[in-house]
């Protein structure tokens, strides 16, 4: 029995977080246009015959412009340190933005598969060139060009994967999915639509916190409250009317019951809280706490 963590590494944006939904078969991860979606570390189980993957999405490695990032930062050091092999994802024309994190796995003996994602985007002299590249940077990385959202070659990523899982019983039952609860999930969805919805600087300064989770035999019933950080905020959360707000939920609540297979009642408020992506007691109570 193979068993073991894959912990996904790589910049904003370059689809770790489609590239994990693809290979676990469920949308854990949220997945937007827009960098910084993904805040927290997800895991998600991939249970076989012989081998159980688990799988972990990272936050994009970022400058650490307030503490917020610091504990993004966090989880991905996390991951460095107690992952069984390295799952970094990279696209056309980057390198790692954090040269430590990069020096940390080229020095490290896990062992790395690398995807170049998005060649779907590319000319494949372009590709051959990236891969020739990676592999002069990380000799030991197994490099494979890959499309997670045309799902290109993702049978050769779970080949190099489970060629280099270590021996191990399962970590968790055969059927567990993840580590995090529904409360979770439903507000990161919410803060999806979020990120879909609003522009600029009003996605990056909100969070979601589930003020309380009813679970009933044929409807969940949802009260959330949409943090931000300034009261003018708080007008464009809600817009005009009422209408931005509304929008949201209604986006949120299909999600959720496509998501539950229930019908869901989502109720949702807007608070002010100030400052706080640094504020060390705020991203406590948000589940920003590097273990």
């Amino acid at each position: 029995m193979k068993s073991g963590f894959v912990n996904i590494i790589g910049n904003p944006n370059v689809g770790k977080s489609t590239l994990m939904n693809a290979l676990v078969g469920e949308n854990l991860s949220i997945i937007t246009y827009k960098a910084q979606t993904t805040r927290h570390r997800i895991m998600g189980i991939l249970n076989g015959d012989d081998f159980q993957m688990i799988f972990s999405d990272t936050p994009g490695i970022v400058n650490a412009a307030n503490k917020l990032h610091q504990h993004m930062l966090g989880f991905i050091n996390n991951a460095l340190s107690d992952a069984d092999v390295f799952l970094v994802v990279t696209e056309i024309g980057q390198t790692l933005k954090n040269n430590e994190i990069l020096e940390k796995i080229i020095q490290s003996d896990i062992p790395v598969v690398l995807v170049v994602n998005k060649i779907d985007l590319s000319q494949q002299q372009t590709v051959q060139q990236m891969i020739d590249y990676w592999q002069g940077v990380i000799p030991r990385a197994c490099v494979i060009p890959a499309s997670a959202k045309e799902r290109f070659n993702l049978d050769k990523v779970m080949d190099a994967l489970l060629e280099v899982l270590p021996e191990n019983p399962p970590y968790f039952p055969q059927d567990e999915l993840t580590d995090k609860s529904m409360r979770f999930f439903a507000s990161e969805i919410i803060r999806e639509k979020i990120l879909l919805n609003y522009s600029k600087e009003i996605p990056y300064s909100t969070e979601v916190a589930i003020d309380s989770y009813s679970e009933e035999f044929n409807m969940d019933k949802i009260s959330a409250v949409i943090y931000v950080e300034r009261e003018s905020q708080k007008n464009i959360i809600i817009g005009k009317g009422g209408q931005m707000i509304k929008k949201v939920g209604i986006e949120a609540r299909k999600d959720i019951e496509a998501f539950t297979g229930k019908h869901v009642y989502l109720n949702l408020f807007v608070k002010v809280r100030n400052n706080w992506r640094n504020n060390l007691k705020d991203l406590k109570y948000f589940g920003y706490e590097n273990k």
